[in-house]
């Protein structure tokens, strides 16, 4: 959800400097990008993850802050809800070994959270959808005590003026409900990949972003259940994109897979930012205007399914970094850093493909890909290239993970590392066991009991085995 804010309470007039102030920092942005000031240093990776913390019932456990207390580690961090729980991967270089670093960074943080869970009688799951999760839990009495959910669910329903959010879900089941704060967000936990990139590339990593979310929606699916019902494979995306709907006009909803590709880079999205989308949290800050802080606070209100960021070096020179959320937490380490390894051989090789991608495919090919990936998961039939529908399964063979392994050799990565990570895609692939069909084989074994579900889930994931080779 970002960096917080001091205060909750706002008034018009803080709207209306906000809003100047972030006209500024876009007209500061827009001069970076005519004059080539963005860093465009050697291609790096990180990553957030999201995770739960699960009691000894494997109910949502609101001890966030004991666990953070206890672990004292600046890199993990509180979400929405006290039962929530975030982890920041420091980037690696994209060469050599980099995703067996990535993997063995994350697993000793894992560790040690893991153990200090324990000393208050809970445990970690990583999970997009924790499957025990009841309405009863996601109330404002669980919100992490810090301002800027507070202001969050404040502004989000004053834009709404006082009306509820409507969840409606289609999918094997049918959910309909109306809700009165943000706390559904809290439902849907997530393992977000980021990416530097240099300017002049980034309309075409954009595009590239976008081409394949489908597709790895579809092989990383592991939120087929909410509330006890079976909806999408990844019931994620669609309870997120409701669950902070501000309920006006399509082009200003928060949370979305846009209208068009890039046509010149990801400049656009800021300046998109600053015309299209009414601010959410107008918190003034005392920072020199080129540290764009205001651009950057209303553009992580804004949760794009693919998300242009701006950082900064040590040395203070600005960098573009883009966010790729459409991924679900786990079901295991192996698969999270497998996921990353697609993702990031795709963009490197379809980021570069002549002809683009993307003038091959339109984006409303792309967006109902996307769309039908979240629902159908691996039976989903998709647009391709040529023109013409494929099942997904057939696209990530023939061209997507070919695409990926040529991706991560250019970008100088080991062959071992390469066999290994993508491998482990193909074997996902070949059994068809992604974490959502795991979890309704389980069901179709042993019933619908999310309580008996979600412990064998939990028994599975901490034996650290990718979810292909899990037993039932």
């Amino acid at each position: 959800m970002g960096q917080d804010i001091a205060s909750s309470r706002f008034t018009e007039q803080d709207f209306a400097e906000f809003s100047r102030r972030v006209r500024d920092e876009t007209r500061i942005l827009e001069q970076w990008f005519a004059e080539g000031r963005l860093d465009d240093g050697e291609p790096s990776a990180g990553f957030e993850l999201e995770a739960w913390l699960v009691d000894a019932a494997g109910h949502p456990a609101p001890r966030i802050e004991s666990v953070l207390a206890t672990l004292d580690d600046p890199s993990v961090v509180p979400e929405l809800a006290t039962f929530n729980i975030e982890f920041n991967g420091a980037a690696a270089h994209l060469r050599g070994s980099a995703l067996s670093t990535l993997a063995q960074d994350l697993r000793a943080t894992l560790e040690r959270t893991t153990q200090a869970a324990g000393r208050h009688d809970c445990r970690l799951g990583l999970i997009g959808i924790l499957p025990t999760v009841r309405p009863e839990d996601l109330r404002l009495d669980f919100m992490t005590p810090r301002e800027r959910y507070r202001a969050l669910n404040e502004q989000v329903f004053a834009q709404r003026h006082g009306h509820p959010l409507r969840l409606r879900i289609e999918g094997r089941e049918r959910i309909d409900l109306e809700w009165c704060d943000v706390m559904l967000e809290s439902a849907a936990t997530s393992f977000q990949i980021h990416i530097r990139i240099g300017a002049q590339e980034s309309a075409r990593v954009y595009n590239a972003a976008k081409l394949i979310s489908g597709p790895l929606v579809a092989i990383g699916a592991n939120s087929p259940y909410l509330f006890g019902r079976d909806l999408w494979d990844e019931t994620r995306i669609p309870l997120f994109e409701q669950a902070v709907s501000v309920g006006g006009p399509i082009l200003q909803e928060r949370v979305g897979f846009g209208f068009r590709y890039a046509r010149h880079s990801l400049l656009e999205t800021f300046q998109s930012n600053r015309d299209d989308y009414p601010v959410l949290l107008p918190q003034l800050m005392d920072e020199p205007p080129e540290r764009l802080a205001h651009l950057r606070l209303h553009n992580g209100t804004i949760w794009r399914w693919n998300r242009p960021l701006i950082g900064f070096e040590p040395d203070g020179r600005p960098h573009l970094r883009l966010e790729h959320r459409t991924l679900p937490s786990g079901p295991s380490v192996a698969d999270l850093i497998a996921n990353a390894a697609l993702y990031l051989g795709l963009i490197a090789h379809l980021s570069r493909e002549q002809p683009s991608p993307e003038s091959r495919l339109a984006f409303a090919h792309t967006k109902r890909n996307f769309y039908a990936c979240a629902r159908e998961g691996l039976s989903a039939d998709i647009g391709w290239l040529d023109g013409r529908l494929h099942p997904v399964t057939q696209v990530l063979a023939e061209a997507l993970i070919p695409r990926a392994r040529q991706g991560l050799s250019a970008l100088g990565l080991d062959p071992p590392e390469i066999d290994h990570w993508l491998g482990l895609i193909e074997q996902r692939l070949a059994t068809r066991r992604t974490g959502a069909h795991w979890q309704r084989d389980w069901v179709r074994r042993h019933g619908a009991d999310m309580t008996g579900l979600t412990q064998a889930y939990l028994e599975q994931q901490a034996s650290g085995r990718p979810v292909h080779e899990w037993s039932l």
